[in-house]
């Protein structure tokens, strides 16, 4: 259970632009999962992960079918090459505008 929710308008906004501001859809050039990235520095990136794209995530699924289950900070290196790629395309611009 939340122990904040955000009520006010422009907290809300706050909220919007910290978590969704600059996505971009980056598809995993090996399972297809699509997820929301954006790069503030070359240094920093931000993963935003929709449910069906950790139910399609291969990688996701044999970590998660080990005893123990898959750790919550384990990364997908092919999700990750994935992201190189498209920042090296130029797809994902670096850089943080406005603080975000």
């Amino acid at each position: 259970m939340a122990s904040f929710v955000p009520t006010r308008p422009e907290t809300l906004e706050d909220q919007r632009l910290y978590t969704q501001a600059r996505l971009v859809e980056v598809s995993c050039l090996d399972c297809l999962a699509r997820v929301g990235v954006k790069k503030n520095s070359e240094h920093h990136t931000s993963i935003q992960w929709t449910t069906t794209a950790l139910e399609d995530c291969q990688e996701f699924a044999r970590l998660a079918a080990q005893p123990g289950g898959r750790p919550v900070y384990a990364a997908c290196p092919r999700l990750l090459a994935s992201i190189d790629a498209a920042v090296e395309a130029g797809d994902v611009p670096i850089g943080a505008e406005d603080g975000y």
